[in-house]
C-alpha cells in the first residue's frame, strides 16, 4: 500500500506541488518566525546579563524584597572565602562585589536622585560587555574618585566627561557625608530607566562613603548562560542556612520573563494560523483529490478491498504530502535562516530602550521540531474528514462514478 500511496502522490504532479508549496512556506515561516523570537529572547537577555545584573547575584536574604530600599540593612561582611567558595566552581568566570546606595547628585547648579552602585572596575568592564560608552570611558581600577553615569543622569544634569560633581548620601550610622567625583565617562545600557537614575563609583570610595567595610552582594559571571540554573542550584544548597540567597538574573529582571511570555503567546497564535492555513489548503486539495477518484475507490472496494483499506490508503497519502512537505519546509527554512543571519536585521530600539541591535534567525532544535509537526499534523487533521467520508460511501454509489 505504500507503494500505491506514493505513486498517487506524484500522479497529479501539478496539484501535489501547489499543496507541498503551501506546507513548505508554512513551516519555513514557522522556522524564521520561531528562530527570530529566540533570537530576542537570547539577546535581550545578553543585554540585561552583561549590562546590569550578571548571571547570579548572591545577596542577604531579604535584600530583593526589601534591600533596595534600605541597602545598608542588608549588608555582607567578610566576603573573602565567600568569594573563594563561589570561585572554586569550574563553571564561573568571575566574581565582583558590589554595594548598593542612594542619594543625590550636585553639579553645583542643581541636585539628581540617584541609585548608586560601588563596583570593582576592571572586573565590571569585563562583565559589561553590553554597556556601550558613549562619552569618555570606562571606570578603572586605579580611578580613586572617578565617576561613571548613564545617560539619562548625564542629560538631567547637563554634565559630560571631565566634568567635577559632589555625590552625597546617608552613611550606614544615618550621618550625611559627600564626596567629590570626577566624571570619567557617561554610558548607555539596554534600559532607559537604568540609564536615568543609576551612577557607579569604585568599591573603595564607595566604602569610604558609606563608612561601612560590607557589601550588598557578589555578582556572578559564568562562562555559559546555560550554566545559570545549576550552579545556581549548587550554591543554594552550599548556602543553605547561612542567611543568603542566591538570584538568578531571570528572577532579577522582571521584565524579562513578562516579555517572553508576550512574544510566547504570539508565537503560539502564530503558529495557530499557519496550522489553519496549511490545514485548509491541504484540506482543499484533498478533497479535490477524493471527488475525482471516487470511480477508483468504488473500483478498489467492489474488487474486495475495504473500507479501512481506502481510508488507510488517503491517510497515508497525505501523510507523505505532510513528511515531504515538512522536511523540505525545515530545510528551506533553515537555509534561509543562515543566509538572513548572514546579513543581519537591523532593529529599532525597543520599549523602553535606548540602543537598535541587529536581530539574527537562530535555528532552534525545538522549534525545528514544532515546524515539521505543524505540517505534518495540519496535512494529517486536514486528510481525516475526506478519508472518513470517502470510506463510508456505498460501492453503488462509488461505481456510478466511472459511468
Amino acid at each position: 500500500m505504500f507503494t500505491l500511496a506514493l505513486r498517487n502522490v506524484f500522479r497529479h504532479r501539478g496539484r501535489t506541488a501547489m499543496t507541498l508549496a503551501a506546507i513548505i512556506f508554512g513551516v519555513a515561516g514557522v522556522v524564521l518566525s520561531g528562530g527570530f523570537v529566540r533570537d530576542i529572547f537570547v539577546q535581550l537577555g545578553e543585554a540585561l546579563i552583561h549590562s546590569q545584573t550578571g548571571h547570579l547575584q548572591v545577596l542577604r536574604t531579604g535584600y530583593f524584597e526589601a534591600g533596595t530600599r534600605s541597602p545598608e540593612n542588608f549588608r555582607i561582611e567578610n566576603i573573602a572565602q565567600l568569594r573563594q567558595q563561589i570561585s572554586a566552581i569550574p563553571e564561573v568566570q568571575e566574581v565582583m562585589a558590589r554595594v548598593s546606595f542612594s542619594g543625590l547628585l550636585n553639579n553645583g547648579r542643581s541636585d539628581w536622585a540617584i541609585v548608586g552602585e560601588g563596583v570593582e572596575p576592571d572586573k565590571e568592564a569585563q562583565l559589561g560587555t553590553y554597556l556601550k560608552i558613549s562619552a569618555g570611558r570606562q571606570l578603572r581600577d586605579s580611578d580613586r574618585a572617578g565617576l561613571l553615569l548613564g545617560q539619562g543622569v548625564a542629560q538631567g544634569l547637563k554634565v559630560s566627561a571631565g566634568d567635577r560633581v559632589t555625590l552625597l548620601v546617608n552613611t550606614a550610622e544615618g550621618a550625611l557625608n559627600s564626596m567629590e567625583f570626577e566624571v570619567v565617562g557617561v554610558f548607555q545600557s539596554f534600559s532607559k530607566d537604568f540609564d536615568a537614575r543609576t551612577v557607579r563609583i569604585p568599591l573603595a570610595a564607595a566604602r569610604e562613603l558609606l563608612g561601612s567595610d560590607g557589601i550588598n552582594g557578589l555578582v556572578v559571571s559564568l562562562k555559559e548562560t546555560a550554566d545559570t540554573g545549576p550552579v545556581a542550584n549548587l550554591l543554594r544548597i552550599r548556602f543553605a542556612g547561612k542567611r543568603l540567597e542566591v538570584k538568578t538574573w531571570v528572577e532579577l529582571n522582571d521584565f524579562y520573563e513578562k516579555t517572553v511570555a508576550l512574544y510566547d503567546r504570539q508565537f503560539g497564535v502564530l503558529q495557530l494560523i499557519i496550522l489553519a492555513m496549511v490545514l485548509l489548503s491541504v484540506a482543499s486539495s484533498v478533497n479535490m483529490s477524493v471527488f475525482e477518484r471516487v470511480g477508483e475507490f468504488g473500483t478498489m472496494m467492489a474488487l474486495g478491498n475495504g473500507r479501512g483499506d481506502v481510508f488507510r490508503l488517503i491517510l497515508m497519502e497525505s501523510a507523505l504530502l505532510g513528511l515531504i512537505g515538512g522536511l523540505l519546509g525545515v530545510l528551506l527554512g533553515v537555509v534561509m535562516a543562515i543566509a538572513i543571519s548572514a546579513i543581519g536585521i537591523p532593529m529599532p530600539p525597543p520599549p523602553n530602550a535606548n540602543l537598535g541591535y541587529t536581530a539574527f534567525i537562530r535555528v532552534v532544535p525545538t522549534v525545528l521540531a514544532m515546524a515539521f509537526l505543524v505540517g505534518f499534523g495540519a496535512t494529517a487533521l486536514a486528510t481525516l474528514l475526506p478519508a472518513a467520508r470517502m470510506s463510508r460511501t456505498p460501492v453503488v454509489t462509488a461505481l456510478r462514478a466511472n459511468i
